[in-house]
């Protein structure tokens, strides 16, 4: 990120604010909506450099964890993408700071995600743990199923 863009803000915003983003780098091609967008209890988020440009997007909602199924109150973490020329500057892991810091207040106790393969080690860098072997998705490719337990602590590992 370049000095003029300044720190990274994250803010929930309306659905239509993450779209532009999670379409070109996560959906080309395909409608960037996904099942449950709409929902009440879905929240959306952006971060922002310092001149108001979204460079990060990401979504969370609660669903049912299918590795974690005694989890009081999962949420899925989904729709996550950053900027490639912001990558390494700090705005995916001001992303999960923000879930994690919205799941917690709400009372969640996980966030789990079905991460591409080739993010892995960004999901395991701020706290993540890969539970399955690599699966594909149609349409997607290489992925693997990863969650992070929220016992207490700060935001970020």
């Amino acid at each position: 990120m370049d000095a003029d863009a300044g720190q990274v803000t994250v803010e929930e915003v309306p659905v239509e604010v993450t779209l532009p983003l999670r379409g070109a780098l996560l959906r080309p091609g395909r409608a960037p909506g996904m099942e449950r967008d709409d929902d009440p209890a879905t929240v959306h988020l952006a971060a922002r450099d310092g001149r108001g440009t979204v460079v990060g997007v990401v979504r969370v909602h609660p669903q049912t964890c299918p590795w974690r199924p005694d989890a009081r109150a999962p949420w899925q973490l989904r729709g996550m993408a950053t900027d490639p020329s912001v990558r390494g500057a700090g705005a995916g892991r001001a992303l999960v700071d923000a879930v994690v810091a919205r799941v917690r207040a709400a009372g969640g106790d996980l966030v789990w995600c079905e991460a591409r393969t080739p993010a892995a080690g960004f999901y395991q860098r701020t706290g993540f743990t890969v539970v399955t072997e690599p699966y594909d998705k149609p349409v997607i490719g290489p992925h693997v199923g990863m969650v992070r337990e929220l016992t207490g602590g700060s935001p970020s590992r």
